[in-house]
């Protein structure tokens, strides 16, 4: 059970870092208490990887260990690309931290279980219950998370509530590639297939090609996306001062 926790809470904090829902509770924590946030937070999680831990330990209990182990590492493959995607908050998400104005406990509590619901912390807990003790994993996945994001609260108060995404993006996904290539040559060593190491390789030839292209045009469309919001900005501020030339003209 300690390994499991140890396990779960390394890998479910690596994979908040950078996550929406550290966006999201650094925007709630900008107009609430701290620890209003950080109760929603708990219990949304506590929720969430219950039922996170009960499918994987469905899943471990039907599937053989070394080739669950393998999925595992893929997963954990898949986890890193998503993080290098970046993450950010979506219009409903932005409006629901920013202005909630009744209930405030069950409102963080209802924004962070919908957005956990199929996020990569979730499939990431539900990817450990399948090859571990699920007390651990709930225990650790639900203290990772909460960590996280109260540590995303924190920093995010010193540095002026600005993280460095970017830096934080690119150290998660190193850490998933390592626990990828552990995880993947645990199962392999201990499967000794020779079909499975090919189903292996190739399957990660395919994540890579995949998540590497993926990357990249979410990155093109998130370049486009900027400059378009930047020109109908220029163009917001020079409107007023074309108007005034053209009634000073008439």
């Amino acid at each position: 059970m300690i390994t499991a926790f140890l396990v779960s809470f390394g890998v479910i904090f690596v994979a908040e870092l950078g996550d929406k829902s550290q966006l999201m509770a650094m925007t709630f924590a900008l107009r609430y208490r701290w620890w209003v946030v950080v109760l929603g937070i708990t219990i949304a999680t506590t929720a969430v990887h219950a039922v996170s831990v009960g499918l994987g330990h469905f899943l471990g209990l039907s599937i053989p260990g070394d080739l669950m182990s393998i999925v595992g590492g893929l997963a954990m493959l898949v986890f890193g690309f998503w993080t290098l995607r970046g993450d950010s908050l979506d219009d409903d998400e932005s409006v629901k931290a920013e202005r909630v104005s009744k209930s405030i406990l069950l409102a963080v509590v209802g924004s962070f279980f919908l957005a956990e619901l199929g996020d990569k912390t979730m499939l990431a807990t539900i990817t450990l219950a399948t090859d571990h003790n699920w007390a651990g994993v709930w225990i650790g996945s639900t203290i990772g998370m909460v960590a996280a994001d109260g540590l995303a609260i924190a920093v995010g108060a010193l540095l002026g509530r600005r993280l460095p995404e970017k830096a934080i993006a690119y150290g998660a996904a190193v850490l998933f590639f390592v626990f990828a290539v552990w995880l993947t040559a645990e199962g392999l060593v201990t499967a000794n297939n020779f079909v499975v190491t090919i189903f292996t390789i190739t399957a990660i030839a395919i994540i890579v090609s995949g998540g590497t292209w993926y990357v990249r045009s979410h990155r093109e469309h998130a370049r486009l996306e900027a400059e378009r919001a930047e020109r109908g900005r220029i163009a917001d501020e020079q409107a007023p001062a074309e108007r005034s030339l053209t009634t000073a003209a008439d």
